[in-house]
C-alpha cells in the first residue's frame, strides 16, 4: 500500500539552537526526523515501484498500514449544475463551454481523472445518480389488465350475447321467480364471463412477456473507464461524469463531450433527420448526443446527461413501442378467419330462420309433448323468451364459427417461441423473423466468431523470411524491435491496463486487438504504455473493410520522427511494400523472387487455417508538417514481419451444418480472409467436402463482383463460400438469391454489414462482437455468436409454423361438426342440441385452452428433416385437409347418430340426450387434440412427457367437463349420467385415435407418410 508522510507542524531547529533543550528533547526530534526521512523514503520507493509495473516482493508475516486518507465522497459539484450541461450539449452551445473551461475542465468540475476516469465505487455512483439522475427514461404506462378486458368486451357478438342473456334474465325472473328464474340468462352471463376474463389474463400476460423482450433489447453493454480500467457495464448503469471508449457501430449512451479520438463521425439521422454523417471532435464540434451511432473512427466522451435529461430519453419516453406488430402469418389467418365467420355467420342466419319458421308455424314442441306457440293464446312473454332463446343460440353458434383463437394461438406461439428463444440465445427484435425463419432456404453466415470460436491466439510469427520461434523478443534486433512496438501499440484500438491490484495486465479489445497485444506483451515483453506516452499519434485511419486494413501516421516525441504504421490483411500489405526488413536488422529492396516468396508463406499459413496479418511502415520527411498530416503514406512501405492467428472452430458448427443440410437449407460462408483461409475453415466445418468441384464452390468477392449479372445468376447456386469479400459482395449475394426465390437468412456483425441484414428476409446480428448499428438493422440478435445458435432459431422458426397449423387443424375439426350437428338439429327438430352455455364452453375448450395446449410444443428433431415451406405454401396442406375431413366426418356421423338414435339406443330422456351429445362432443375434441399434435406421424404420444403444460390442459379441460355435467347442472343445462353413459361416451370419443391412425395411412400427394 502506498504510504503518505504526515507534515509536520514546524521545521527542524538550527544547531546552535539544539543545545538549550534537555538531551531528552534531541532524542526526540532526531525521532521525529528519522520517521519522517523513513517514510519519504518509502514513498519514493513505492512510487518507483508502480511506475516500472514491478511485482512486489512479500515477506512471510508483515504489518501494512494504510495512512491514506479515503476517496470523499463528491460533494454537490460546485460550479456546474444539471441544467447548464443539459442546455450546453443539447444547445451545442460552444460559449457555455467556454465559460466552464472547456471539456478538460468539466471533467475536473465532475471529479473526473481524464485517463481513469470516477472511482466507480458504490457511494460515488449513488451519490451522481441522486444528484444528476440515471440513465433511464420514463416509459409510457402500460395498458393495464382492464384496458384488455374492455377490448374482450367491445367484440360484436359477445355485446349481442350478453344483450340476450340479459333479457332471458328479466323473462326468466318474471315467468319462474328469482329462485328458479335467473338460471338460463345468469349461466350465459357467467360464460361470457369467464371466456372474457380468460381471453384478456392471456393476452394480458403476453403483454407482459413483450414488454420484458423490448426491455432486454434495449439492454445493450458499453464500454467505460472506471478506477483506471476499461470495462464493459450495462447502459442503465452509466452516470454523470463517466467516460466511454467510442469505436465504429456504438451507440452513443447519453449526451456528452469529446475528450480525444481520431476521425470520429456519427449519424445524427435519428435525432435531426440529416443523413450525412457529421464529424466531432475538440475543435469544431465536440458535442455528442444520446441515441446516435458512430460510423467512423474511435474516441472517448465524457458523460454529461443521462436518462431524461437528454434529448433521446425526452423523445423516447413519448414512443412505445410496439412489438405486437401484426405478422405475415397473422394476416393470412385474419383473411382465413374472417372467410370461416361468413360461413359461420350464414350457417346461424339459416339456423335462426329455421327455428323462428319452425315456432311461429307450431312445429316445435316443450318437454311435455305440447306446441309451444297456440298463436293468440301465447303469452307475449314466453315469444319474447322463446325468440331470445333462439336469437342466443343462432349468435352462439356464430362465436362457436368465429375462430378467435386463430389470432390468439399465433401471439401464443410467438411468445412462447420468443421467451424459450432467449435461453437458447438468440432474441427475437421482430415478430414476423420468428415464422419468417421457419421458410429459410439459405444462410449466409460469417466466420470468425460465428463459424469459429472468436478467441485467437498469435501461433506464427515471421520476420522477413525468418520464422521467429521461442524467444522471440531476443531474436530480434532492437531498432526493428522499436518499429514494430509503434506498429503494436498504437495502431490498435485495444487496450492495456495494469492495476494495482495485480501485476497482469488486463488487455480490452477486439478478439484480433487481444490476440495481437497479448502476444506483443507476454512474448515480445512489449510495453505497450510506455511506447504510446513516448509518441504522439498525428492521424488514423480506422479498420475498413474495402481496404481491410488500418493505419496511423506518428511522431516521436523526443526526435520530431515521423512513422506511418500500416497493419491489415497480409497480402493486402505485401502489395505496398518495395523493401522487407531482415534479422539482422537491414532493409532488403523486394524484387519478384522475394515477392512470390512472402506469397507461398502466407498461403502456407493459410492452409493452416491461419489468419494471416501483416506489419509495415515508412518513414515519412517533409519539411511542413501540416502536409504531413493530410493523408497516410501508402506506397514504397516497408515489411515488418507477418503474424498468424489460430482461431478453431466452434464444437458442433459442423453437425449444425450438417443438420442444415439435411433440412433443406444451403449454408454459404462469406468472409474477409483470404481465399485458402477460408477454404480450410470450410472444409472444416463441413460447408465443403473433398467431392465438391473448388473451382465453382469458391470464388472472391472482388470475382463475384464482376460477374455478369447473368453469369451471378447462373453460377450463385453452386457458390458455397466467398473470400475477400466486402459488405457490398454480401448484399448483391442476399438479392441474388432473393431474386432466384429463396427465403436468405443473413448473420452480420458489422455497422458496414446493416444493408445487408435489412435486405435479407432474415437478419442476424451477433449479440458480442455486432456493432449497435448491425443490432439495430437486425431481425434476431445472436446472444452468443454461435452459428448453432442461428440453427436453434430455424428450428424454432419451423416449430412456429407446424404448431399453427397443428391448431388450425384442430379448430377447423371443430368447427365444421358444430356447425354441421346444430344446422341439421335445427332443421329436423327445431331446436338445437347444444345450449348457449354449453357452446361457450366448447367455443372456451377450442380456442383458449386449445391453443394454449398446441401452440407451445416444442421443436423436435422431425422439423429438421422437412423442406422448407416456402413462401406460397398454402396454410391449409394436403395433410391437414386429410386428418381433418375424417375427423370431422367420424364426429359428424357420431353426433346425428346420437341426435336421432340415443333415445332409443340408452332409453333415456330429451334432456339426458342432449347432456350424452354434449359429452362425446367436448371428449371427442380432447382425443382430437391428441391426433393434433402430430400430423404426420402415427405416434401421437412421442415426446408428450416434454411438454407438461399440454398433460395440464387436458387434465383440466377433462375435470372442469366432469364438473360442468355432474355438478353445474343448472348452470350449463346437463343432466348427470351413470357410469354406462360416461363408459359409451368415453368409448365414442376414444375412437378417434385409431380414425387418426387410419387416416394418416393415405398417401398425400403420390408420397407415403412416414409411419413412425
Amino acid at each position: 500500500m502506498l504510504l503518505r508522510s504526515r507534515k509536520t507542524g514546524g521545521n527542524a531547529m538550527p544547531d546552535q539552537e539544539i543545545s538549550l533543550p534537555a538531551k531528552r528533547n534531541q532524542r526526540r526530534w532526531r525521532m521525529a526526523f528519522t520517521a519522517i526521512y523513513f517514510t519519504r523514503v518509502l514513498v519514493s520507493l513505492s512510487k518507483k515501484v508502480l511506475d516500472n509495473q514491478t511485482r512486489l516482493l512479500r515477506s512471510l508475516s508483515y504489518v501494512a498500514i494504510d495512512v491514506n486518507s479515503p476517496r470523499p465522497i463528491p460533494g454537490p459539484f460546485d460550479g456546474i449544475d444539471q441544467k447548464t450541461l443539459t442546455e450546453m450539449v443539447k444547445k451545442r452551445s460552444f460559449e457555455s463551454l467556454q465559460q466552464l473551461g472547456g471539456a478538460k475542465q468539466v471533467a475536473a468540475i465532475l471529479l473526473t481523472d481524464e485517463k481513469d476516469g470516477i472511482s466507480g465505487d458504490e457511494a460515488d455512483l449513488m451519490h451522481r445518480r441522486e444528484v444528476f439522475g440515471a440513465n433511464r427514461h420514463q416509459k409510457p404506462p402500460s395498458k393495464s389488465f382492464i384496458s384488455f378486458v374492455f377490448e374482450a368486451f367491445k367484440d360484436t357478438t359477445i355485446i349481442i350475447l350478453l344483450v340476450c342473456a340479459i333479457l332471458s334474465l328479466g323473462f326468466g325472473i318474471k315467468q319462474h321467480g328469482p329462485k328458479d328464474g335467473w338460471y338460463d340468462g345468469g349461466s350465459i352471463i357467467v360464460a361470457i364471463v369467464l371466456v372474457i376474463v380468460v381471453s384478456s389474463v392471456s393476452n394480458f400476460k403476453q403483454s407482459k412477456q413483450f414488454e420484458r423482450l423490448s426491455d432486454a433489447s434495449s439492454d445493450i453493454k458499453v464500454q467505460v473507464v472506471r478506477d483506471g480500467r476499461h470495462q464493459p457495464i450495462s447502459i442503465f448503469d452509466i452516470v454523470v461524469g463517466d467516460i466511454v471508449s467510442l469505436k465504429i457501430g456504438d451507440q452513443i449512451p447519453a449526451d456528452g463531450l469529446f475528450l480525444y479520438g481520431y476521425s470520429l463521425k456519427v449519424d445524427e439521422s435519428s435525432i435531426t433527420g440529416e443523413s450525412d454523417h457529421v464529424e466531432v471532435n475538440g475543435t469544431l464540434n465536440p458535442f455528442l448526443i444520446s441515441g446516435t451511432k458512430v460510423m467512423d473512427g474511435f474516441g472517448s466522451m465524457l458523460v454529461t446527461s443521462v436518462g431524461m435529461n437528454t434529448a433521446w430519453g425526452e423523445m423516447m419516453s413519448s414512443i412505445t413501442r410496439i412489438l405486437e406488430e401484426q405478422t405475415p402469418l397473422q394476416a393470412r389467418l385474419d383473411k382465413l378467419a374472417s372467410h370461416i365467420g361468413r360461413v359461420g355467420l350464414s350457417v346461424a342466419i339459416l339456423v335462426l330462420a329455421v327455428l323462428m319458421i319452425r315456432y311461429f308455424t307450431g312445429s316445435t314442441r316443450d318437454e311435455n309433448g305440447k306446441r309451444e306457440y297456440k298463436g293468440s293464446k301465447t303469452r307475449v312473454s314466453d315469444i319474447v323468451n322463446s325468440v331470445v332463446e333462439m336469437i342466443a343460440a343462432a349468435v352462439t353458434i356464430l362465436v362457436v364459427a368465429i375462430p378467435e383463437g386463430l389470432p390468439l394461438a399465433v401471439t401464443l406461439t410467438l411468445a412462447y417461441s420468443m421467451m424459450r428463444m432467449i435461453k437458447d440465445n438468440a432474441m427475437v427484435r421482430k415478430l414476423s423473423a420468428c415464422e419468417t425463419m421457419g421458410s429459410a432456404t439459405t444462410i449466409c453466415t460469417d466466420k470468425t466468431g460465428t463459424l469459429t470460436l472468436n478467441k485467437m491466439t498469435v501461433t506464427e510469427f515471421w520476420l522477413g523470411k525468418e520464422l521467429i520461434k521461442d524467444d522471440s523478443s531476443k531474436a530480434i534486433e532492437p531498432e526493428i524491435f522499436k518499429l514494430l512496438q509503434e506498429g503494436v501499440a498504437l495502431n490498435t484500438t485495444g487496450t492495456v491496463d495494469t492495476t494495482h491490484a495485480s501485476s497482469i495486465p488486463e488487455i480490452s479489445g477486439s478478439p484480433t486487438e487481444t490476440a495481437i497485444l497479448s502476444w506483443a506483451v507476454f512474448d515480445l515483453n512489449m510495453n505497450i504504455n510506455e511506447t504510446k506516452q513516448n509518441c504522439e499519434v498525428i492521424h488514423v485511419e480506422a479498420f475498413n473493410s474495402e481496404k481491410k486494413r488500418s493505419g496511423i501516421l506518428t511522431r516521436k516525441i523526443e526526435d520530431r520522427e515521423f512513422h506511418t504504421h500500416w497493419k491489415g490483411a497480409a497480402e493486402m500489405i505485401l502489395a505496398l511494400c518495395s523493401n522487407y526488413c531482415v534479422g539482422s536488422g537491414a532493409l532488403k529492396g523486394m524484387n519478384a523472387d522475394d515477392r512470390l516468396e512472402f506469397e507461398k508463406i502466407i498461403q502456407c499459413m493459410a492452409a493452416k487455417s491461419l489468419r494471416c496479418l501483416a506489419f509495415a511502415y515508412k518513414k515519412v520527411t517533409h519539411d511542413n508538417e501540416e502536409e504531413v498530416s493530410k493523408k497516410l503514406e501508402e506506397a514504397e512501405l516497408t515489411l515488418l514481419g507477418f503474424v498468424g492467428l489460430k482461431d478453431p472452430c466452434r464444437p458442433g458448427v459442423r453437425t449444425a451444418v450438417e443438420s442444415c443440410k439435411n433440412a433443406g437449407v444451403n449454408v454459404k460462408m462469406i468472409t474477409g480472409d483470404n481465399l485458402l483461409t477460408a477454404r480450410s475453415i470450410a472444409f472444416e466445418c463441413g460447408i465443403l467436402h473433398p467431392d465438391d468441384d473448388i473451382e465453382k464452390a469458391v470464388v472472391e468477392g472482388s470475382q463475384f463482383r464482376n460477374y455478369s449479372p447473368e453469369e451471378r445468376m447462373t453460377r450463385i447456386e453452386d457458390i458455397r463460400v466467398m473470400a475477400r469479400s466486402s459488405p457490398f459482395d454480401k448484399l448483391l449475394m442476399v438479392h441474388c438469391l432473393k431474386q432466384k426465390g429463396h427465403v436468405v437468412g443473413v448473420t452480420g456483425d458489422g455497422t458496414n454489414d446493416a444493408p445487408a441484414l435489412k435486405e435479407a428476409d432474415i437478419g442476424l446480428a451477433m449479440g458480442i462482437q455486432g456493432t449497435e448499428v448491425a443490432k439495430e438493422s437486425a431481425d434476431i440478435i445472436i446472444l452468443d455468436d454461435n452459428f448453432t445458435s442461428v440453427v436453434t432459431v430455424l428450428r424454432w422458426g419451423r416449430s412456429v409454423s407446424n404448431n399453427i397449423q397443428k391448431f388450425l387443424q384442430f379448430q377447423l375439426t371443430v368447427n365444421v361438426a358444430a356447425l354441421a350437428i346444430n344446422f341439421v338439429a335445427a332443421v329436423s327438430f327445431g331446436n338445437v342440441p347444444l345450449t348457449a352455455v354449453q357452446l361457450l364452453w366448447v367455443n372456451l375448450v377450442m380456442d383458449t385452452l386449445g391453443a394454449l395446449a398446441l401452440a407451445t410444443e416444442q421443436p423436435t428433431n422431425d422439423l429438421m428433416a422437412k423442406p422448407p415451406m416456402g413462401r406460397s405454401e398454402p396454410l391449409i396442406t394436403k395433410i391437414m385437409w386429410r386428418n381433418l375431413i375424417a375427423q370431422a366426418l367420424y364426429q359428424l356421423a357420431v353426433l346425428l347418430t346420437l341426435e336421432f338414435k340415443a333415445n332409443s339406443i340408452f332409453g333415456v330422456n330429451e334432456r339426458i340426450k342432449n347432456t350424452i351429445i354434449f359429452n362425446t362432443f367436448v371428449l371427442c375434441q380432447v382425443f382430437n387434440e391428441f391426433n393434433a399434435r402430430n400430423m404426420e406421424k402415427k405416434n401421437i404420444f412421442k415426446g408428450i412427457h416434454r411438454n407438461k403444460l399440454f398433460i395440464v390442459i387436458i387434465g383440466i379441460t377433462i375435470v372442469l367437463q366432469v364438473l360442468m355435467v355432474e355438478l353445474l347442472t343448472r348452470f350449463a343445462g346437463t343432466e348427470r349420467l351413470n357410469w354406462g353413459q360416461w363408459g359409451a361416451c368415453i368409448g365414442i370419443a376414444a375412437v378417434s385415435w385409431p380414425i387418426g391412425f387410419l387416416a394418416k395411412c393415405i398417401p398425400v400427394s403420390g408420397k407415403q407418410l412416414q409411419n413412425k
